[in-house]
């Protein structure tokens, strides 16, 4: 239950870091949305290592696992995040987030065949739930929304890139649909500091390769261009960005990749909320969102669970119990 409940904090902060993130990148690039909300989780991740005990389990790691999480950091942080920002800014979150579910179908059949992980009927059925719940609130806005903030809002509308944002939300399913599969393999040992450690070595990675593209020709002076209004939402996005990352590296460290991923889905119902909070002139908020939140959490509880946590505290026909037991492989 621990690692299903570190998933959920890990969704709902990362819904809230990209409804900050979408009203950043309506003023700012997305290479300074980058730039700026990548390297600012690595003090905190340098504090949380010295409270849990992380750098006596860094010194566990061996060179296979660094070389996962490093690979992981850069596919994640570096490209998947990359890809997300441009998508974000391209068509707006809520036309990227149904997209983006894709990366769990890719996350779990990577866990089933590379990791073996065993696939049950309460699986299934969350599973489902948690990929309807996102399917039945979101769907492309029918109005034009403003591009800018409400308090410099002018006549310019706001007209989607549907090539250039679906391309990108592709690319970011694929790299956040690859990462967890790469991170569990990484862990030889489960334990919370594990897991802490773990972000920490992939988020350098990841920063590591940012720097290297700042120092291409051009891409430093875009980069310092960033006003400070616009920078405080890069800011705000990171640190909650690194909230989502530790707690989803600690969940991935304690719990099975096939449970943490589909109930990371539920940001994709998060996100509208936020979104309805923080940009309300440039998302859809309606009535769908209610339902949809039921049936995701709903298939977040069933993700959590197994036939034998509800044996605890409900009697099942034999029959019902040999069909809920049933697994593959």
């Amino acid at each position: 239950m621990l690692g299903g409940f570190l998933a959920l904090i890990s969704a709902v902060s990362f819904a809230w870091s990209n409804a900050t993130v979408r009203r950043g990148v309506l003023s700012g690039t997305v290479l300074q949305a980058v730039g700026i909300s990548l390297p600012i989780a690595l003090p905190v991740f340098v504090v949380a290592m010295l409270v849990s005990g992380g750098f006596t389990a860094l010194a566990s790691f061996n060179m296979r696992s660094w070389g996962l999480l490093a690979v992981a950091g850069v596919i994640h942080f570096a490209w998947g995040r990359y890809c997300n920002y441009r998508a974000t800014k391209a068509i707006g979150a809520n036309l990227v987030a149904p997209i983006q579910q894709c990366s769990l179908i890719i996350t779990l059949a990577l866990a089933i065949f590379w990791l073996g992980e065993p696939l049950t009927v309460l699986r299934l059925i969350g599973i489902a739930l948690v990929i309807a719940g996102p399917a039945m609130t979101l769907k492309p806005a029918k109005r034009p929304v403003d591009p800018m903030p409400p308090e410099s809002a002018g006549e310019t509308t706001f007209i989607p890139e549907y090539a250039e944002g679906y391309l990108y939300a592709s690319l970011s399913a694929i790299g956040f649909g690859l990462s967890p599969v790469i991170i569990r393999m990484a862990f030889v040992k489960k334990s919370i500091a594990i897991g802490i450690a773990g972000g920490f070595v992939s988020y350098l990675a990841a920063t590591v390769a940012l720097m290297l593209v700042l120092a291409l020709p051009g891409r430093w002076t875009d980069f310092r261009r960033v006003d400070r209004r616009t920078a405080k939402w890069f800011v705000v996005s990171g640190l909650l960005a690194c909230l989502s990352q530790m707690t989803r590296y600690m969940a991935l460290a304690v719990a099975p990749v096939s449970v943490v991923s589909p109930i990371q889905r539920l940001s994709l119902v998060f996100r509208v909320y936020f979104g309805w909070l923080i940009n309300p002139k440039h998302e859809v908020f309606d009535g769908r969102v209610i339902a949809g939140t039921v049936v995701s959490l709903i298939g977040a509880v069933a993700l959590s669970v197994s036939i034998g946590d509800v044996a605890q505290f409900v009697s099942l026909p034999a029959g019902l119990a040999n069909v809920l037991g049933w697994h593959w492989p």
